[in-house]
C-alpha cells in the first residue's frame, strides 16, 4: 500500500525528520525483542500437513501419490479426508500443549499456516477449516502468557516446491505469476487485519516461509518487492497512516545475511526482523560430519548471528544430525545418511538414530543434549530461537516434547549442563 501523510511537502521538509522519529518512537512491539531472548518452538505439522511429522495420515490413505496437502485433497475421498483433517486439527495440538510449552520456560510459538486456510482458488483441491484452530491457538497463547508468530508457510503456486508449502513440485511457481503474489498480498492484509489490535499476543507476522532464493533473481527480485508490500500491509493495516505494533519477520530466502544488509532498516522502517533457518541434515556433507563437527558448526555461527542490522532470530533449527526420519526428504524418498536417497552415499545405519527415544543409546542422548545446548548458546547471540518442532509421531530426535520427556532438553532453556561447550 502507499502511505500518504496529510501535510504539505514544504512543511514535511521542515519538520520531516523529527516527525518521522516521533512516529517511529511510538512503535511498541508486544515483546522486547531488542533486550529479551526469544525462546520458542514451532507447531509444525498441525495446520499444514507434513508427511514426516505425521506419516500415519499419509500411509493410511493407501495411495503413494498422496505426498502433500494438495494431493491429500486431490486424490483422497473428500469426506474421509475432511474427517481425518478435522480429527488431526482437534488432537495434534491442544490447550495442554500450550500449557506444557509455557511450563518448559518458552515464551514464543511459531504457527505455520497455509494460504488455503484463507482462500482457495478455482481447481485447487485444498480442504478448509483451519481458521478456528488459529483462533484457538491465539486464545491459548494469551492464556499461558506465550507470544504467537503467525507464519504463512505456503503461498499460491508454492514459493519453494517443498511438501511443507502445501504442494510439492520440482520448481516453485509462486514468483512467476503476479496473480499468485497478489493473492498472497491479500492474505497478508487479512491476517494483519485479524490481529492488528492484538500485538500483545500476536507480536509477529511472517509473510512467507522459506522462499527459494537460491534460484536467483527470478525469485529474489519479486520477493524483495513482496517484502516491501508486506511491510506496508502488516505495519499499516488500518488503511491510514496509523501503524500497528506488529513486527514483520522476513525469511532470508537461504541467502547469506550479508545479502540483506541495509534492507528495511531504521529509521525509514520500524519493526522489521530477519528469520534464518539452520539445519545440518539436508546435504551429503552435513550428514557425513562427526558428532563433534556438528557441535563445532553450531558454535561457528556465533559471529555471523551477533552482528546483523535488524532483529534476528533462528526461526527453525533442530538437534537432528541425520535425515533418517521417515519421509523427511518427502514421502517415497529415502535418506542420505543410509544411502537410500538418490545421489547419496552410505554413511551409516539409521537404526537407533531416529524413531522412538527408547531405541536411543545413552551416548546418543548425551550428544543430543550437548548439541541442543551448543545451538541454544550460539543462537542466543542473535535475538533468539524457535526449535523445529514441538512434537512428531515417530521422529523423537526432532521433537521438543520428546527431548523434555527423555532428558536431552531441560525444562528450563537456561538450565545448561554444558555452558562452556562452545569454549
Amino acid at each position: 500500500m502507499s502511505i500518504n501523510f496529510p501535510m504539505h511537502s514544504a512543511f514535511l521538509a521542515l519538520v520531516g525528520l523529527s516527525f518521522f522519529r516521533s512516529v517511529s518512537s511510538q512503535f511498541s512491539p508486544g515483546f522486547p525483542y531488542g533486550s529479551e531472548k526469544v525462546r520458542g518452538v514451532n507447531l509444525g505439522g498441525w495446520l499444514v500437513l507434513e508427511p514426516w511429522i505425521t506419516p500415519s495420515i499419509f500411509d493410511n490413505t493407501g495411495n503413494p501419490n498422496i505426498v502433500d496437502e494438495w494431493t491429500f485433497g486431490q486424490y483422497y475421498d473428500r469426506a474421509t479426508a475432511t474427517n481425518v483433517l478435522q480429527n488431526h486439527w482437534n488432537t495434534w495440538i491442544t490447550q495442554n500443549d500450550f500449557a506444557n510449552i509455557a511450563a518448559a520456560g518458552l515464551n514464543h510459538v511459531r504457527l505455520p499456516i497455509g494460504y488455503w486456510a484463507f482462500e482457495v482458488g478455482s481447481g485447487e483441491p485444498y480442504i478448509q477449516g483451519q481458521l478456528p484452530y488459529l483462533q484457538n491457538a491465539v486464545q491459548w497463547a494469551s492464556q499461558y502468557g506465550l507470544k504467537l508468530i503467525v507464519d504463512l508457510h505456503g503461498a499460491p503456486g508454492s514459493q519453494n516446491g517443498y511438501d511443507n508449502s502445501g504442494q510439492r513440485m520440482s520448481y516453485p511457481t509462486w514468483q512467476s505469476n503476479q496473480t499468485n503474489i497478489d493473492r498472497t498480498d491479500a492474505i497478508i492484509k487479512q491476517i494483519a487485519s485479524m490481529f492488528a489490535g492484538q500485538a500483545d499476543v500476536v507480536p509477529i507476522i511472517a509473510p512467507l516461509n522459506e522462499p527459494a532464493g537460491y534460484y536467483g533473481s527470478s525469485v529474489l527480485t519479486p520477493l524483495r518487492q513482496y517484502y516491501y508490500d508486506s511491510y506496508g500491509n502488516i505495519r499499516y493495516p488500518y488503511g491510514t497512516s496509523t501503524q500497528s505494533n506488529i513486527v514483520v519477520l522476513l525469511h532470508d530466502a537461504f541467502q547469506p545475511l550479508s545479502y540483506w544488509s541495509g534492507f528495511e532498516t531504521p529509521p525509514n522502517f520500524q519493526g522489521v526482523a530477519m528469520d534464518t533457518h539452520i539445519y545440518q541434515v539436508f546435504s551429503n556433507a552435513d550428514v557425513q560430519m562427526s558428532w563433534q563437527s556438528h557441535i563445532n558448526t553450531a558454535c561457528g555461527t556465533q559471529s555471523t548471528l551477533s552482528s546483523f542490522d535488524l532483529w534476528l532470530m533462528v526461526g527453525e533449527w533442530s538437534p537432528a544430525i541425520t535425515d533418517c526420519a521417515t519421509y523427511l526428504n518427502g514421502r517415497g524418498n529415502g535418506a542420505r545418511y543410509d544411502g537410500s536417497y538418490p545421489g547419496s552415499t552410505y554413511v551409516g545405519s539409521c537404526t537407533g538414530l531416529t524413531g522412538s527415544a527408547s531405541t536411543f543409546s545413552s551416548s546418543y542422548k548425551t550428544f543430543l543434549r550437548q548439541f541442543w545446548e551448543a545451538q541454544v548458546i550460539s543462537y542466543e547471540k542473535s535475538n533468539g530461537w524457535l526449535m523445529w518442532t514441538w512434537k512428531t509421531e515417530s521422529a523423537d530426535e526432532w521433537s521438543y516434547l520428546a527431548g523434555l520427556q527423555n532428558g536431552w532438553i531441560p525444562w528450563s532453556p537456561t538450565n545448561l549442563q554444558y555452558p562452556t561447550i562452545c569454549g
